[in-house]
């Protein structure tokens, strides 16, 4: 798990991250659960000129995000920690898929109100009709050229982190 804070700022070592005023690290804004290298890349730059992004996660696989997401494994500290306002998904993920991720995910009261964004390649309808109904908020085709993909991202980011009203941290899920 890798943490990117926002521009203008030194990134912070996943070792050492950077602390708020209170003397704990920020609540990321960002999940972005991706695991080919330069992918990520390719999104953390335009997720990164976004304001009011406060910092951005990456999980490399599903298994890490799930973990990440549920307070699990290494990252049980997480459990009472503010979650992400956003996920952004790939769906070919090892250990444990896009799919899988967002079936649990949405399976999980602390976690079902989390808006979550599947980055995909394909436009199989079938593919898509899956995510919606594991209840991905939107499915976004990755457009091929570098300009059109960061105008995406950035679009992205920008509705759900400004103007989306988010659930309140104490809300609870209906029935």
């Amino acid at each position: 798990m890798t943490a990117h804070p926002p521009a203008g700022h030194p990134p912070s070592s996943p070792s050492a991250p950077s602390l708020g005023c209170s003397g704990q690290a920020p609540p990321p804004t960002i999940l972005l659960v991706e695991d080919n290298p330069l992918e990520v890349e390719l999104t953390l730059r335009p997720l990164q000129d976004v304001r009011p992004v406060s910092r951005i996660e990456v999980a490399r696989d599903g298994e890490e995000a799930l973990d990440f997401l549920l307070g699990r494994g290494e990252f049980r500290q997480r459990m009472s920690a503010p979650l992400p306002q956003l996920v952004l998904l790939d769906l070919q993920l090892p250990r444990v898929d896009g799919l899988g991720v967002l079936k649990a995910v949405r399976g999980n009261a602390r976690t079902c109100m989390v808006p979550v964004v599947v980055l995909t390649s394909s436009n199989e309808p079938r593919q898509l009709a899956q995510c919606y109904q594991l209840g991905a908020n939107s499915c976004v085709l990755r457009p091929v050229g570098y300009e059109e993909f960061s105008e995406a991202i950035q679009s992205v980011a920008r509705y759900w982190l400004g103007f989306n009203q988010a659930p309140p941290p104490s809300a609870q899920p209906l029935a």
